[in-house]
């Protein structure tokens, strides 16, 4: 757990009500509603549809920061806006978690900061992440610190079944190899030995240029994946484009969900092997 406010001077309990955490991204948002049930308000800074590679805070948003009592980060370099967030709130007793602490972690772009940030899109790998957030609601709130063991210790367990339920799923596809929109999936595929060949855009909200798309076209051309998978929160025409140059067809893959039939992080994560399970089974 990390406070990373200048001059804090360490979590203390809610006065009265609910604890106020501001969470990066939906399913975060998710974790932190298992651990914490009735006892948090929770309010997520990245909207459902919105790329957290290209939000900017809103003076609301950080209006709420500045009340609350936690702000839970994915961390990696993920949130790029984290700084201007929390010295934006003026809060020094905010504890800031980062729930990638303890996790283990792929390369990833140069733009990331040469690590891949997308740690929650494999379920035993969010584990850890709830655990970070469990620990978190306990240092802002030891009154109920058994409230939180137990809940954080029932939703591990669910995570634990669905990672076998997915694991189940993928080691019946006939295809391993697949093309996203970008970098969001190699947890994912490292987890359930899919292989992600190729990305669409090599850097998050950055145009390819056509020589890079052209290879891209090539690969797909390739491989024996039915489909290329664009993302709900980013344009999809370059997903078109490779689509219909390659004689694909264009799925979703969603990593971020928050919205009607994939607000949980379970029913995201199912949703998102029943697109892959469309070309790849």
């Amino acid at each position: 757990m990390l406070c990373l406010v200048a001059g804090c001077t360490g979590p203390q309990a809610p006065a009265s009500g609910k604890v106020r955490v501001a969470v990066s991204i939906p399913p975060l948002a998710d974790f932190v509603r298992q651990v914490g049930g009735e006892r948090v308000e929770v309010v997520t800074l990245v909207p459902p549809g919105a790329s957290v590679h290209t939000y900017e805070p809103s003076p609301r948003q950080i209006e709420f920061v500045a009340r609350a009592e936690m702000l839970v980060l994915n961390g990696l370099g993920l949130e790029f806006w984290a700084d201007k967030v929390v010295k934006g709130s003026g809060n020094p007793k905010l504890l800031v978690v980062d729930t990638s602490v303890g996790v283990e972690t792929l390369a990833g772009d140069e733009d990331e900061g040469g690590v891949n940030p997308h740690i929650w899109l494999d379920p035993v790998r969010a584990m850890v992440q709830v655990a970070n957030i469990r620990d978190g609601l306990i240092k802002v709130d030891p009154g109920n610190s058994e409230f939180y063991r137990g809940n954080a210790g029932r939703y591990i367990q669910q995570l634990g079944a669905l990672d076998k339920e997915i694991a189940a799923r993928t080691q019946a596809w006939a295809h391993k190899e697949f093309i996203s929109f970008h970098s969001a999936w190699v947890y994912f595929a490292q987890r359930y030995g899919l292989q992600q060949v190729a990305v669409l855009e090599e850097f998050p909200g950055k145009e390819p240029s056509p020589e890079y798309l052209a290879q891209v076209v090539n690969l797909a051309r390739r491989i024996e994946a039915r489909a290329i998978f664009a993302e709900p929160q980013l344009s999809p025409k370059l997903a078109q484009t490779v689509a219909s140059e390659s004689g694909k067809a264009v799925l979703l893959l969603d990593p971020e969900g928050g919205v009607e039939s994939r607000n949980t992080y379970i029913e995201l994560m199912r949703y998102n092997v029943g697109e892959m399970e469309k070309a790849l089974k």
